[in-house]
């Protein structure tokens, strides 16, 4: 993994220069092992969410988006707008949430997701492609799955984000999107736009719940997005 430039200090990025790691390469060079050798060098965390007006990217748009930062109440969001519909074809609706996303997701070292690997991460890199916006490269940023650590590690009826909270913390905040606020957000509606990005931010707040609850039972690797 190489050292996320764009987020140190020119004296942070000189430091890493001229320090060697267990392997004798510098800091800069690998930079997992800065992050492992180096404990205060906590990796910046972001839990990561989107809403999509279908399952499948080929057939839906991204409707927003939202990173929370993690231990803040920072949250990156965006959603799309009457301009979006206006100034770009039909299949491009999402193409300034794509890329302003992508711009967030690189904010940190790891993002975290809940069924991401399955779904988030393959929907974003979908819909950069077709709307000809630049993704992150394999390594450049890693990813944890809130739902693959529950389908291992619990045994619940299901290993939905709202389920794990009320069992783990005996209640939830995620509110349920009725269809009529999807049909609506993708005619730019603002009042359903307003209502999604409202519960794509509850679900981020959630899902660091139980990042939180479940950390302490996985080993923590460097799995690229």
């Amino acid at each position: 993994m190489q050292a996320p430039v764009h987020r140190l200090s020119k004296d942070k990025i000189v430091w890493l220069a001229n320090h060697k790691c267990k392997h004798r390469h510098t800091y800069l060079e690998h930079y997992n092992c800065y992050l492992s050798e180096c404990p205060e060098a906590e990796e910046k965390v972001g839990f990561l969410d989107i809403e999509s007006s279908n399952l499948d990217a080929n057939f839906g748009i991204m409707l927003s988006y939202c990173i929370k930062e993690k231990g803040s109440n920072k949250i990156y969001k965006d959603v799309i707008n009457q301009n979006d519909i206006k100034k770009n074809p039909a299949d491009k609706t999402d193409k300034r949430v794509v890329e302003n996303c992508i711009r967030d997701m690189m904010r940190f070292d790891r993002v975290v997701a809940h069924y991401g690997r399955k779904f988030d991460m393959p929907f974003i890199r979908t819909r950069a492609i077709m709307c000809g916006v630049d993704f992150p490269c394999y390594g450049s940023l890693c990813m944890d799955d809130t739902w693959q650590w529950a389908k291992n590690k619990l045994k619940l009826n299901s290993n939905r984000l709202d389920t794990i909270v009320r069992a783990l913390t005996g209640n939830s905040e995620k509110t349920h999107v009725d269809y009529k606020y999807w049909i609506g957000g993708v005619r730019g509606d603002k009042k359903s736009l307003d209502y999604i990005l409202d519960h794509n931010i509850k679900d981020v707040v959630e899902l660091e719940k139980i990042w939180e609850k479940l950390r302490d039972y996985v080993k923590i690797n460097k799995s690229s997005i």
